[in-house]
């Protein structure tokens, strides 16, 4: 008889719920974790809306940390009952893209992005990882699950967004939207070396966090112009770096006005909707402003995971005070609509599996 398993899965475009599947099996280099703990991520309600198409019954979720349950025959390293954290991103390691150092877009552009879009996610008691020796990482006996949780996503996502922004050492950048992964992005920021910088968020209680994770500033946009905001602060010059983390299109215009020449423009937010994203073109200098928008999707693969672990293990970052709900499996639904909604202030919500 096929070993079942319970799964929370996208039915169809705006429909979820929770299911029986059968336990998935490894391959010879694969591996099947059993969860212990997961997050809800934004982007999961996006897709739930439609934004990479119509899905039937695709387990959602690729925030997930656990135990191995089961190893393929090939895989060396790891052995039944280590407790591992797997990126969302999950990448083969042998092909052109992965080759030329583009690990995110593993096979095809987005391609590393496998949970939740060309296969089952991992919000399920079990899930299915490829690559596995690649893919894999231990996690520190001194770290509990509902920290190392947060290197699937939020940490790899929100470091990226700083790493690609080319921040100077001494330089100005201004982080748009305070959520998880621009809370990151803040973080991220000041670890590399930055003198300023301005968080962009209108919630009191995300721009509380802002500054507890290294915000100098903050700037309201409910109560004045941003890019306005920003100038005044760099005495007219804009800023060396700007982060778009919300995946808005006025947000990324922003991004480039309040950007000075010769800086980046780094964009990690989800643009879930419409055909185009629109450029100012006067402030982009006509094509000609030596502004440089770098894109990305966060890196995967077991030697990011190592090293994300190791700056909470030292202390450098500590993600959980962005925890603010917390929900047994059984409860997921609910959180999901709740995460969807961004019901009482929700940021995070912590998935506990038994």
């Amino acid at each position: 008889m096929t070993a079942m398993m319970k799964a929370f899965v996208m039915k169809g475009i705006g429909e979820v719920g929770l299911m029986n599947k059968p336990i998935p099996e490894p391959g010879p280099n694969d591996a099947v974790i059993r969860t212990t703990a997961a997050l809800i991520c934004t982007s999961d309600t996006h897709t739930v809306a439609g934004a990479i198409g119509d899905r039937k019954d695709l387990t959602l979720g690729h925030e997930a940390v656990g135990v191995v349950h089961r190893l393929g025959s090939a895989v060396r390293g790891f052995k039944e009952g280590d407790r591992v954290a797997v990126n969302a991103i999950t990448p083969c390691f042998h092909c052109e893209n992965c080759l030329r150092g583009y690990t995110s877009q593993c096979t095809a552009m987005l391609g590393g992005w496998k949970f939740a879009n060309v296969k089952d996610g991992n919000m399920a008691e079990y899930f299915h990882v490829n690559n596995a020796m690649a893919n894999l990482a231990p996690i520190p006996d001194a770290l509990p699950d509902e920290k190392a949780v947060y290197c699937a996503d939020m940490l790899s996502t929100g470091f990226m967004a700083a790493e690609h922004a080319a921040i100077p050492m001494g330089g100005s950048v201004a982080v748009f939207a305070e959520g998880p992964v621009g809370l990151m992005a803040t973080v991220g920021a000041r670890l590399l070396g930055a003198g300023l910088v301005i968080g962009v968020e209108n919630v009191p209680q995300r721009q509380e966090l802002a500054r507890r994770y290294g915000a100098d500033e903050i700037v309201d946009f409910s109560q004045r112009d941003p890019v306005a905001a920003i100038l005044d602060l760099t005495g007219g010059q804009g800023v060396d770096s700007a982060i778009e983390a919300l995946g808005s299109e006025q947000t990324l215009m922003n991004c480039i006005k309040a950007t000075r020449p010769g800086g980046t423009i780094s964009n990690v937010g989800y643009h879930g909707h419409g055909d185009f994203v629109r450029i100012p073109r006067l402030d982009w200098g006509v094509g000609m402003s030596d502004k440089t928008i770098r894109t990305g999707l966060c890196p995967g693969g077991a030697e990011r995971m190592k090293r994300l672990l190791r700056l909470i293990v030292s202390g450098r970052v500590d993600p959980s005070p962005m925890t603010t709900h917390r929900f047994g499996f059984g409860d997921i639904e609910k959180a999901f609509g709740m995460m969807k909604t961004k019901e009482g202030g929700i940021i995070k919500p912590l998935i506990t599996f038994k």
